[in-house]
């Protein structure tokens, strides 16, 4: 029996917290209100968007403003910043594994499948994965399936195992998925939530890096060669 690793992308493969903290930035700029910080963004990141700039104080007409048009006030000046995002540290390596052991590699994401792809394809890692689960359009992002409804269907359309299925994510909702589908959770600080809130989800693993991840898979003896 193979495990099934499921990434989370924005904060958890793709180092972009600043480049969220950057753009929410420019978005408080256009409307004359203060700047945050990192520490800032992360007691406060939520999904969707809308809730966190609610949390920081924008208005209904603001956060409709930036809602409008697709998003495009917020998707305009994020893609820009995350074209130079790297992957965070040890990412390639627990991907190559994956590749050679022959497990699978999923992305759930909340963000839009096109944009995904075109960051694995620049990033060169666009082999590693067997699916990206993610919006379909800027039109339908949050309106459409949930990242846990789409991943449940996956996982029953390709005979996924629970038990064996991983989710490693930065933000409280891959610990709920994980709850509700009965998978494995680990959660991974630095990307766009803070440690206490992490922790305070509950997640069955929480690291640092993505080197990691891997002692983990061996304690539940999966790629016991690497």
């Amino acid at each position: 029996m193979k495990p099934a690793l499921v990434f989370d992308w924005n904060g958890t493969l793709l180092d972009d917290a600043y480049v969220l903290l950057q753009t929410t930035n420019a978005i408080l700029d256009q409307f004359g209100r203060a700047r945050i910080d990192i520490d800032t963004l992360r007691d406060h990141c939520d999904v969707p968007l809308s809730v966190f700039y609610r949390s920081l104080g924008m208005s209904e007409a603001e956060v409709a403003l930036v809602d409008g048009d697709e998003g495009a006030i917020f998707h305009d000046a994020y893609e820009a910043l995350a074209n130079k995002a790297d992957l965070r540290e040890g990412a390639r390596r627990i991907l190559e594994l994956a590749r050679q052991e022959s497990v699978a590699s999923i992305i759930v994401s909340n963000h839009i499948v096109a944009p995904v792809r075109a960051q694995l394809w620049r990033l060169g890692i666009d082999e590693y994965f067997d699916e990206v689960l993610a919006f379909e359009s800027r039109s339908t992002q949050y309106k459409s399936t949930s990242k846990g409804e789409r991943l449940r269907l996956y996982m029953q359309q390709h005979n996924l195992r629970p038990e064996s299925t991983f989710i490693i994510g930065d933000m409280p909702v891959e610990t709920k998925i994980a709850r509700d589908l009965g998978l494995i959770s680990i959660s991974i600080t630095g990307g766009f939530v803070s440690d206490q809130r992490l922790e305070a989800a509950g997640p069955d693993y929480t690291v640092r890096n993505h080197h990691e991840v891997l002692p983990i898979l061996q304690k539940h003896g999966f790629l016991l060669t690497a």
